[in-house]
């Protein structure tokens, strides 16, 4: 089983997956950049936004952890949700999974005259909920933490196992790490070389953004990483 996520998440992953009787083969495709010196203001905020664990990290060494753990938060999901947690939030409010599951949440629980929105953030962002928010009439204020670069190309060990078969599956869990691999297996001509595995995706915008490639797509009911290694289990039947 192909893990593409970044580290230290991939490594977590792997041993998931050993758990589950499975061969984990790492390659993150992304790697993670901190930006520690981004300077921002809370000021005037009623609440943050979280749509990534990595997000947390970045700030756990910020100056401006200790003002920003006093405000209420919206994690995308539970492990987002318990990363806050254990960083000291106290006040968190736990969405569906996705970012585009998480603005009708945030426009029940909040109202826009209490003050700003702070969504802490990378630089590219699956699913914007900027102009979401405020069609609703919230000021939204993004600060990018950290940025990804992608890996310039898939290693060849993982080139061989996908083209003798012995990669039986891709796990991918944003759509930009799917876009990422998707992107090396065409640019390295590799997409009718390899053994048609099954890519197991975190969601319906993972799933499209692999699409391209014409392989086994399967994505679980629940955007939620311990669903996507359940489906590994399950022999579900391609979404």
């Amino acid at each position: 089983m192909l893990v593409t996520r970044p580290e230290p998440d991939a490594r977590h992953e792997a041993e998931a997956l050993a758990a589950r009787g499975h061969d984990p083969v790492l390659a993150p495709l992304l790697e993670i950049e901190f930006l520690p010196d981004v300077d921002f203001s809370l000021e005037g905020a009623q609440a943050l936004i979280v749509t990534s664990r990595n997000a947390l990290r970045a700030l756990a060494a910020h100056d401006a952890l200790d003002e920003a753990i006093a405000l209420p938060l919206f994690a995308v999901g539970e492990t987002t949700a318990r990363e806050a947690k254990a960083l000291g939030f106290a006040e968190v409010t736990i969405g569906p999974g996705t970012a585009a599951g998480l603005a009708p949440l945030i426009r029940r629980e909040v109202h826009p005259e209490k003050g700003a929105l702070v969504h802490l953030a990378g630089e590219a962002l699956a699913f914007d909920l900027k102009p979401v928010l405020e069609e609703e009439g919230f000021d939204v204020r993004i600060v990018v933490l950290y940025r990804t670069h992608p890996l310039p190309e898939l290693p060849g060990n993982v080139l061989e196992d996908l083209a003798n078969g012995a990669m039986g599956g891709v796990i991918l869990l944003s759509p930009r790490t799917a876009k990422t691999f998707a992107r090396l297996l065409q640019g390295q001509g590799a997409v009718t070389q390899a053994k048609s595995p099954v890519c197991y995706c975190l969601s319906q915008a993972v799933a499209e953004a692999v699409a391209p490639l014409g392989f086994d797509v399967r994505v679980p009911a629940h955007p939620r990483e311990e669903d996507v290694l359940a489906l590994l289990d399950s022999g579900a039947p391609s979404s």
